[in-house]
């Protein structure tokens, strides 16, 4: 029994993580941290769990210091899980970092778009933790960089036009629309139900932070740079994501081939599923699951491919990844845990 630990584990992921591996046949959650309720249980606070599923929290200190873990899941604020990372890891423990600290390999790229990182040595040490790009990869890691939400829905549907000679692949359009849970659970003005409710607005529409991440993985898919023109969206529903993903066109594809190359590219995928044509994603569909569906169009009028998919931003978007990663590491079935269907309606 693989003995897990959640460094955050009362925010957002943090819960999602604990929903998840307390039917893990493999895992046993045995503490956590919290900074508003240490001392306390998780079942004082969680009212669903049962005495079978609880844990103590502690405080970030005491919890790192001595974690009696196998694995360290990091939900933690960007900027703090670069403070306790190496800390875990030298106690012998795998670590999955939930936050954006490890997901850029260049030191001074991360520095231009979150500030100058605390630990830049563990950079190069980490692996980009986006099973069905980086699989072999992250079997033999201690550290694995969980993607963005955002990234993961974008990489996961731009990925293989970026593999055919008929896009250009230099440039891509994307517009995706996130749920309210991906700013978190902190208390924040923008995000409170007044201000969301029956709203919708772009935001961070020249400057988001996960931008230089998507560049970075869609370039290796590429094999050449590739800029994204990348424009995030809130939407009235706590949980769920959607991209729209657009590529111009240097030569005619039809649909039926590029939905193929698609099929190929993710054929044995136990999470991706590839729509039939004129399917296009809902997040209705994959809510509470680690599922991501993808759809694909071609517009001939104006010569765009058009790829779509959507997950639900805290469980293929965040603690579900995180599980899958997770699984990878220690050799289970990698959809230990996450089989269970969406969530519908």
């Amino acid at each position: 029994m693989i003995r897990a630990v959640i460094l955050g584990a009362t925010g957002y992921t943090g819960i999602e993580l604990t929903r998840i591996l307390s039917t893990h046949p493999d895992v046993r959650i045995v503490g956590g941290s919290s900074r508003n309720w240490a001392g306390k249980s998780a079942c004082d606070i969680f009212p669903f769990l049962g005495e079978s599923e609880n844990f103590p929290l502690q405080t970030l200190e005491d919890a790192v210091t001595s974690p009696q873990a196998d694995v360290a899941f990091l939900a933690l604020p960007h900027g703090e899980s670069a403070t306790v990372a190496r800390q875990v890891l030298d106690t012998g423990l795998k670590v999955v970092d939930l936050s954006a600290d490890h997901r850029l390999a260049d030191p001074q790229v991360y520095a231009e778009w979150y500030g100058s990182h605390k630990d830049p040595g563990l950079l190069t040490r980490a692996v980009y933790g986006l099973p069905e790009v980086h699989r072999e990869l992250i079997r033999k890691a201690d550290l694995v960089a969980n993607p963005g939400c955002y990234p993961t829905s974008v990489i996961l549907g731009a990925g293989p036009l970026l593999t055919r000679p008929e896009i250009d692949k230099g440039y891509l359009v994307v517009d995706s629309k996130s749920g309210v849970s991906g700013a978190g659970r902190g208390a924040k003005l923008g995000t409170s139900f007044c201000e969301v409710g029956e709203s919708f607005k772009p935001y961070g529409v020249t400057g988001h932070r996960h931008i230089p991440e998507m560049e970075q993985e869609l370039s290796k898919i590429a094999g050449s740079e590739v800029k994204v023109r990348f424009t995030p969206h809130l939407i009235p529903a706590s949980r769920g994501m959607i991209s729209t993903i657009y590529a111009r066109l240097r030569k005619p594809l039809s649909r039926e081939e590029l939905r193929e190359h698609y099929c190929a590219r993710y054929k044995g995928e136990p999470f991706v599923r590839v729509l039939s044509l004129g399917t296009f994603p809902d997040t209705l569909m994959v809510r509470g699951s680690n599922q991501c569906h993808i759809g694909v169009e071609i517009d001939e009028r104006t010569g765009w491919a058009i790829a779509m998919s959507a997950i639900d931003n805290l469980t293929k978007g965040a603690s579900g990844l995180a599980v899958q990663n997770m699984n990878v590491l220690f050799g289970l079935d990698e959809r230990a845990g996450l089989q269970g269907l969406p969530l519908f309606p």
